[in-house]
Protein backbone atom coordinates (compact mmCIF):
# COMPACT_ATOMS: atom_id res chain seq x y z
CA UNK A 1 0.00 0.00 0.00
CA UNK A 2 1.66 3.26 -0.87
CA UNK A 3 2.19 5.53 2.14
CA UNK A 4 0.13 8.48 2.18
CA UNK A 5 1.79 11.65 1.76
CA UNK A 6 2.19 14.42 4.03
CA UNK A 7 2.01 18.30 3.49
CA UNK A 8 2.42 21.18 5.52
CA UNK A 9 -0.07 23.42 5.61
CA UNK A 10 -1.63 26.44 8.04
CA UNK A 11 -4.08 24.74 10.47
CA UNK A 12 -7.04 27.21 9.09
CA UNK A 13 -6.25 26.07 5.42
CA UNK A 14 -5.97 22.12 6.64
CA UNK A 15 -9.27 22.30 8.20
CA UNK A 16 -10.36 23.93 5.47
CA UNK A 17 -9.26 21.12 2.92
CA UNK A 18 -10.17 18.56 5.43
CA UNK A 19 -13.81 19.55 5.26
CA UNK A 20 -13.99 19.61 1.20
CA UNK A 21 -12.77 15.98 1.65
CA UNK A 22 -15.12 14.69 3.79
CA UNK A 23 -17.79 16.26 1.24
CA UNK A 24 -18.68 20.02 1.88
CA UNK A 25 -19.45 21.75 -0.92
CA UNK A 26 -20.82 24.24 0.30
CA UNK A 27 -19.31 27.29 2.48
CA UNK A 28 -21.26 30.45 3.78
CA UNK A 29 -19.04 32.82 6.04
CA UNK A 30 -17.98 36.29 6.72
CA UNK A 31 -14.44 37.56 7.12
CA UNK A 32 -12.82 37.86 10.84
CA UNK A 33 -9.25 37.20 11.78
CA UNK A 34 -7.93 34.74 12.70
CA UNK A 35 -9.70 32.43 10.76
CA UNK A 36 -10.02 34.46 7.62
CA UNK A 37 -7.64 31.71 5.11
CA UNK A 38 -10.55 29.30 6.07
CA UNK A 39 -13.29 31.17 3.66
CA UNK A 40 -10.34 32.14 1.65
CA UNK A 41 -8.98 28.83 0.55
CA UNK A 42 -12.80 28.05 0.61
CA UNK A 43 -13.76 30.60 -2.20
CA UNK A 44 -10.43 29.61 -4.10
CA UNK A 45 -11.04 25.33 -3.94
CA UNK A 46 -14.72 24.73 -3.86
CA UNK A 47 -15.64 26.31 -7.07
CA UNK A 48 -12.62 23.76 -8.44
CA UNK A 49 -14.42 21.10 -6.89
CA UNK A 50 -17.91 21.83 -8.26
CA UNK A 51 -18.94 23.57 -4.72
CA UNK A 52 -20.38 26.84 -4.02
CA UNK A 53 -18.77 29.53 -1.94
CA UNK A 54 -21.20 32.80 -0.34
CA UNK A 55 -19.29 35.46 1.29
CA UNK A 56 -22.50 36.94 3.62
CA UNK A 57 -23.33 40.21 3.83
CA UNK A 58 -22.92 39.54 8.00
CA UNK A 59 -22.37 36.13 10.09
CA UNK A 60 -25.91 36.87 10.78
CA UNK A 61 -26.39 36.11 7.25
CA UNK A 62 -24.27 33.29 6.99
CA UNK A 63 -25.88 31.84 10.01
CA UNK A 64 -29.21 31.47 7.88
CA UNK A 65 -27.61 30.49 4.97
CA UNK A 66 -26.30 27.67 6.61
CA UNK A 67 -29.92 26.79 8.03
CA UNK A 68 -30.98 26.77 4.71
CA UNK A 69 -28.71 25.25 3.16
CA UNK A 70 -28.06 22.24 5.71
CA UNK A 71 -32.14 21.80 5.20
CA UNK A 72 -31.51 20.80 1.79
CA UNK A 73 -29.64 17.91 2.82
CA UNK A 74 -26.46 18.46 1.76
CA UNK A 75 -22.90 19.34 4.00
CA UNK A 76 -22.55 23.12 5.06
CA UNK A 77 -20.27 24.57 6.59
CA UNK A 78 -19.58 28.14 8.63
CA UNK A 79 -16.66 29.13 10.07
CA UNK A 80 -15.90 32.68 11.89
CA UNK A 81 -13.95 33.42 15.61
CA UNK A 82 -15.26 34.30 18.75
CA UNK A 83 -17.94 37.43 18.31
CA UNK A 84 -18.47 36.08 14.70
CA UNK A 85 -20.07 33.68 16.78
CA UNK A 86 -22.27 35.58 19.44
CA UNK A 87 -23.92 36.75 16.24
CA UNK A 88 -24.34 33.41 14.69
CA UNK A 89 -26.02 31.91 17.85
CA UNK A 90 -29.61 32.38 17.06
CA UNK A 91 -29.35 30.69 13.36
CA UNK A 92 -27.35 27.68 15.55
CA UNK A 93 -30.89 27.75 18.14
CA UNK A 94 -33.07 27.55 15.01
CA UNK A 95 -30.84 24.86 13.53
CA UNK A 96 -30.95 22.36 16.71
CA UNK A 97 -34.45 22.94 16.62
CA UNK A 98 -35.34 22.18 13.16
CA UNK A 99 -32.61 19.42 13.27
CA UNK A 100 -30.26 20.51 10.48
CA UNK A 101 -26.81 19.09 10.02
CA UNK A 102 -23.96 21.56 9.82
CA UNK A 103 -20.42 21.84 11.04
CA UNK A 104 -19.48 25.43 12.97
CA UNK A 105 -16.26 25.93 13.41
CA UNK A 106 -14.75 28.89 16.12
CA UNK A 107 -11.19 29.86 15.73
CA UNK A 108 -11.11 31.56 19.12
CA UNK A 109 -10.04 35.15 20.13
CA UNK A 110 -9.64 37.35 22.89
CA UNK A 111 -12.45 38.76 24.32
CA UNK A 112 -14.77 39.93 25.44
CA UNK A 113 -16.16 42.48 23.47
CA UNK A 114 -14.03 42.89 20.06
CA UNK A 115 -10.93 42.27 22.18
CA UNK A 116 -7.92 41.30 20.05
CA UNK A 117 -7.14 38.73 17.42
CA UNK A 118 -4.60 36.78 19.73
CA UNK A 119 -4.91 33.03 21.18
CA UNK A 120 -8.15 32.85 23.61
CA UNK A 121 -10.27 30.22 25.01
CA UNK A 122 -12.85 32.30 25.97
CA UNK A 123 -15.73 31.01 24.35
CA UNK A 124 -15.85 27.32 25.91
CA UNK A 125 -18.85 28.31 27.71
CA UNK A 126 -20.83 29.80 24.85
CA UNK A 127 -20.09 27.38 22.80
CA UNK A 128 -20.79 24.15 25.54
CA UNK A 129 -23.33 25.65 27.27
CA UNK A 130 -24.83 28.70 25.95
CA UNK A 131 -24.34 29.03 21.88
CA UNK A 132 -28.06 29.70 20.96
CA UNK A 133 -31.67 30.08 23.12
CA UNK A 134 -33.27 27.77 24.47
CA UNK A 135 -32.98 24.08 25.97
CA UNK A 136 -30.52 22.62 23.12
CA UNK A 137 -27.16 20.76 22.76
CA UNK A 138 -24.82 20.48 20.52
CA UNK A 139 -21.30 18.09 20.01
CA UNK A 140 -18.21 20.24 20.28
CA UNK A 141 -15.03 18.84 19.57
CA UNK A 142 -11.50 20.18 20.53
CA UNK A 143 -8.59 19.19 18.45
CA UNK A 144 -4.96 20.26 20.06
CA UNK A 145 -2.82 19.45 16.64
CA UNK A 146 -3.60 20.74 13.17
CA UNK A 147 -3.28 16.52 12.21
CA UNK A 148 -6.70 16.36 15.16
CA UNK A 149 -8.32 19.09 13.39
CA UNK A 150 -8.70 17.59 9.91
CA UNK A 151 -9.10 14.13 11.29
CA UNK A 152 -12.01 15.80 13.58
CA UNK A 153 -13.64 17.58 10.65
CA UNK A 154 -14.74 14.08 8.92
CA UNK A 155 -15.83 13.28 12.18
CA UNK A 156 -18.03 16.12 12.45
CA UNK A 157 -19.68 15.87 9.18
CA UNK A 158 -20.26 12.32 9.84
CA UNK A 159 -21.80 12.89 13.35
CA UNK A 160 -23.67 15.80 11.94
CA UNK A 161 -25.41 13.29 9.84
CA UNK A 162 -26.07 10.45 11.77
CA UNK A 163 -27.88 13.16 14.61
CA UNK A 164 -29.07 15.83 12.74
CA UNK A 165 -27.93 17.96 14.26
CA UNK A 166 -24.51 20.97 14.12
CA UNK A 167 -21.54 19.74 14.75
CA UNK A 168 -19.21 22.38 16.65
CA UNK A 169 -15.27 22.63 16.01
CA UNK A 170 -13.20 24.80 18.52
CA UNK A 171 -9.67 25.90 18.18
CA UNK A 172 -7.89 29.17 18.92
CA UNK A 173 -5.88 31.34 16.87
CA UNK A 174 -2.16 29.20 17.58
CA UNK A 175 -4.02 25.95 15.85
CA UNK A 176 -5.37 28.41 13.24
CA UNK A 177 -2.19 30.07 12.72
CA UNK A 178 0.65 27.18 13.05
CA UNK A 179 1.70 24.84 10.13
CA UNK A 180 2.31 21.44 10.62
CA UNK A 181 2.76 18.51 8.28
CA UNK A 182 -1.16 16.96 7.94
CA UNK A 183 -2.16 13.66 6.38
CA UNK A 184 -5.62 13.87 4.81
CA UNK A 185 -7.69 10.66 4.88
CA UNK A 186 -8.74 8.71 2.00
CA UNK A 187 -12.26 8.34 0.80
CA UNK A 188 -13.49 10.79 3.93
CA UNK A 189 -16.47 11.67 2.03
CA UNK A 190 -19.38 9.40 2.97
CA UNK A 191 -22.73 9.94 0.67
CA UNK A 192 -25.94 9.91 3.04
CA UNK A 193 -29.43 9.97 1.92
CA UNK A 194 -31.44 12.88 3.48
CA UNK A 195 -34.51 12.45 1.12
CA UNK A 196 -36.54 11.32 3.96
CA UNK A 197 -36.51 14.95 5.95
CA UNK A 198 -34.54 17.36 3.91
CA UNK A 199 -36.18 19.75 1.26
CA UNK A 200 -35.87 18.46 -1.56
CA UNK A 201 -39.05 18.26 -3.92
CA UNK A 202 -41.57 16.04 -2.75
CA UNK A 203 -42.12 12.58 -4.93
CA UNK A 204 -45.35 10.88 -4.89
CA UNK A 205 -43.99 8.11 -2.35
CA UNK A 206 -44.14 10.42 0.51
CA UNK A 207 -45.78 13.18 2.33
CA UNK A 208 -43.84 16.67 2.24
CA UNK A 209 -41.17 17.49 4.18
CA UNK A 210 -41.79 20.52 6.40
CA UNK A 211 -38.61 21.63 8.18
CA UNK A 212 -39.22 23.76 11.20
CA UNK A 213 -38.50 24.61 14.88
CA UNK A 214 -41.74 26.67 15.81
CA UNK A 215 -44.40 25.18 18.00
CA UNK A 216 -47.18 26.94 19.07
CA UNK A 217 -48.83 24.64 21.35
CA UNK A 218 -46.67 24.59 24.69
CA UNK A 219 -47.31 20.62 25.31
CA UNK A 220 -46.20 20.50 21.50
CA UNK A 221 -43.49 22.05 21.93
CA UNK A 222 -42.71 20.19 25.46
CA UNK A 223 -42.59 17.11 23.53
CA UNK A 224 -40.25 18.29 20.89
CA UNK A 225 -37.73 19.40 23.36
CA UNK A 226 -38.37 15.78 25.37
CA UNK A 227 -37.35 14.38 21.81
CA UNK A 228 -34.58 16.21 21.41
CA UNK A 229 -32.33 15.47 24.33
CA UNK A 230 -33.17 11.77 24.02
CA UNK A 231 -31.34 12.71 21.33
CA UNK A 232 -28.47 14.48 23.46
CA UNK A 233 -28.71 11.80 25.85
CA UNK A 234 -27.16 9.22 23.13
CA UNK A 235 -24.50 11.43 22.02
CA UNK A 236 -23.77 12.03 25.86
CA UNK A 237 -23.56 8.69 26.29
CA UNK A 238 -21.87 7.14 22.64
CA UNK A 239 -18.99 10.66 22.08
CA UNK A 240 -16.74 11.15 24.94
CA UNK A 241 -13.31 11.16 23.62
CA UNK A 242 -10.56 12.24 25.74
CA UNK A 243 -6.64 12.07 26.02
CA UNK A 244 -4.97 10.31 28.60
CA UNK A 245 -1.12 11.53 29.01
CA UNK A 246 1.28 10.00 31.54
CA UNK A 247 -1.56 8.87 34.05
CA UNK A 248 -0.83 5.04 33.66
CA UNK A 249 1.29 5.50 36.91
CA UNK A 250 -1.60 7.24 38.64
CA UNK A 251 0.49 10.69 39.74
CA UNK A 252 -0.92 12.30 42.30
CA UNK A 253 -0.91 15.51 40.04
CA UNK A 254 -3.39 15.85 37.33
CA UNK A 255 -3.50 18.91 34.83
CA UNK A 256 -6.71 19.54 33.21
CA UNK A 257 -6.29 20.84 29.60
CA UNK A 258 -7.56 21.21 26.14
CA UNK A 259 -6.47 22.21 22.63
CA UNK A 260 -3.47 24.63 22.36
CA UNK A 261 -2.80 24.73 26.33
CA UNK A 262 -2.92 20.82 26.27
CA UNK A 263 -0.19 21.24 24.29
CA UNK A 264 2.18 23.30 26.27
CA UNK A 265 1.66 21.02 29.32
CA UNK A 266 2.85 18.19 28.03
CA UNK A 267 5.89 20.04 27.47
CA UNK A 268 5.77 21.03 30.82
CA UNK A 269 4.78 17.77 32.06
CA UNK A 270 7.61 15.93 30.41
CA UNK A 271 10.11 18.37 32.31
CA UNK A 272 8.71 18.16 35.18
CA UNK A 273 9.23 14.40 34.87
CA UNK A 274 12.39 14.30 34.96
CA UNK A 275 13.30 16.44 37.70
CA UNK A 276 10.95 13.51 39.76
CA UNK A 277 7.27 14.90 39.76
CA UNK A 278 4.74 12.47 38.59
CA UNK A 279 2.11 14.53 36.76
CA UNK A 280 0.26 13.69 34.24
CA UNK A 281 -2.78 15.52 31.78
CA UNK A 282 -6.85 14.39 31.06
CA UNK A 283 -7.19 16.63 27.89
CA UNK A 284 -10.87 16.54 26.60
CA UNK A 285 -10.97 15.67 22.99
CA UNK A 286 -14.92 16.38 23.13
CA UNK A 287 -15.87 19.73 25.04
CA UNK A 288 -19.28 18.72 24.88
CA UNK A 289 -20.05 15.89 26.34
CA UNK A 290 -17.13 16.14 28.41
CA UNK A 291 -15.34 12.72 28.87
CA UNK A 292 -16.88 12.32 32.43
CA UNK A 293 -16.73 8.38 32.44
CA UNK A 294 -13.11 8.25 31.77
CA UNK A 295 -12.54 11.33 34.01
CA UNK A 296 -14.56 9.28 36.47
CA UNK A 297 -11.60 6.80 36.72
CA UNK A 298 -9.03 9.35 38.27
CA UNK A 299 -10.38 10.63 40.87
CA UNK A 300 -9.55 8.14 43.46
CA UNK A 301 -6.00 8.08 42.70
CA UNK A 302 -5.77 11.76 42.28
CA UNK A 303 -4.62 13.95 44.91
CA UNK A 304 -4.92 17.38 43.12
CA UNK A 305 -6.62 18.59 39.68
CA UNK A 306 -5.28 21.49 38.36
CA UNK A 307 -7.07 23.47 35.35
CA UNK A 308 -4.59 25.33 32.66
CA UNK A 309 -6.90 27.92 30.29
CA UNK A 310 -6.42 30.75 28.00
CA UNK A 311 -9.59 31.77 30.18
CA UNK A 312 -10.50 32.73 33.47
CA UNK A 313 -11.71 29.76 33.68
CA UNK A 314 -14.66 28.43 32.20
CA UNK A 315 -13.84 23.93 31.46
CA UNK A 316 -12.62 23.92 34.76
CA UNK A 317 -15.81 24.28 36.28
CA UNK A 318 -16.93 21.24 34.42
CA UNK A 319 -13.80 19.80 36.09
CA UNK A 320 -15.40 21.33 39.61
CA UNK A 321 -18.82 19.71 38.89
CA UNK A 322 -17.41 16.25 38.65
CA UNK A 323 -14.48 16.23 41.76
CA UNK A 324 -17.11 17.67 43.65
CA UNK A 325 -15.80 18.07 47.14
CA UNK A 326 -13.74 14.39 46.60
CA UNK A 327 -10.75 16.52 45.83
CA UNK A 328 -9.21 19.83 45.75
CA UNK A 329 -9.30 22.01 42.17
CA UNK A 330 -6.85 24.46 41.24
CA UNK A 331 -6.47 26.76 38.13
CA UNK A 332 -4.38 28.54 36.60
CA UNK A 333 -5.49 30.69 33.67
CA UNK A 334 -4.09 33.61 30.78
CA UNK A 335 -6.61 35.68 29.17
CA UNK A 336 -6.58 38.53 26.38
CA UNK A 337 -4.86 36.06 24.27
CA UNK A 338 -1.64 35.61 26.55
CA UNK A 339 -0.37 32.41 26.09
CA UNK A 340 0.63 30.25 29.39
CA UNK A 341 4.31 29.33 28.74
CA UNK A 342 5.99 26.15 29.58
CA UNK A 343 7.92 27.34 32.60
CA UNK A 344 4.80 29.40 34.16
CA UNK A 345 2.97 25.88 33.81
CA UNK A 346 6.58 24.24 35.43
CA UNK A 347 6.51 26.56 38.42
CA UNK A 348 2.73 26.44 38.88
CA UNK A 349 2.39 22.79 39.31
CA UNK A 350 6.03 22.94 41.95
CA UNK A 351 4.04 25.54 43.77
CA UNK A 352 1.07 23.33 44.08
CA UNK A 353 2.53 19.72 44.08
CA UNK A 354 0.61 18.28 46.82
CA UNK A 355 3.28 16.66 50.01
Amino acid sequence: MAQQQRVLMKGTEAIAEAAIRAGCLHFFGYPITPQNEIPEYMSKRLPQVGGVFVQAESEVAAGNMLYGAGGSGVRVMTSSSSPGLALMAEAFSYMCGAEIPAVVVNIMRGGPGLGDIAPSQGDYAMMTKGFGHGDKQALVLAPSTVQEAVDLMSLAFDKADEYRNPVVVIGDGLIGQMMEPVTFPENAAKKVDHSSWAAVGKPKTRERNIINSLYLDPDELEQHVHRLYKKYGKMEANEQRSENFMLDDKPPFVICAYGTTARIAKTAIRELRKQGLKVGLFRPITAWPFPAVEFEKLVEPTKLFFGIEMSMGQMVEDVRGLVGKRRPVKFYGRQGGVVPTTEEIIAQVKENYPN
